[in-house]
């Protein structure tokens, strides 16, 4: 599937929209801290992977602006469980 990503910096959010639906990850930034917190792809246009290539692509920028990634929304926990590879980008509390 070709999918088209834009990060809105405005409104703290990754988009795509497939088959006319929106699929979204939003973020809140503290500092050099992105916090995730939501993940969502209508079910109409679920299991496709559309959540993973949000959620790649907003670890992707994270890691060039220098960003730590604090994983608040249950998506993107469980992805990153997935992806032990990417675990440098974790925010450690304290």
């Amino acid at each position: 599937m070709d999918l088209v990503i834009d990060h809105d910096r405005a409104a703290r959010r990754f988009q795509a929209i497939v088959d006319g639906q929106r699929c979204e990850l939003d973020y809140v930034l503290d500092g050099k801290r992105m916090d995730i917190v939501h993940t969502g792809v209508p079910e109409a246009v679920g299991g496709r992977g559309i959540a993973a290539r949000l959620t790649a692509t907003a670890v992707a920028a994270a890691r060039a602006e220098g960003w730590r990634i604090r994983p608040l929304c249950s998506y993107a926990r469980v992805w990153f469980e997935r992806h032990p590879e990417q675990a440098d980008l974790l925010w450690q509390d304290g």
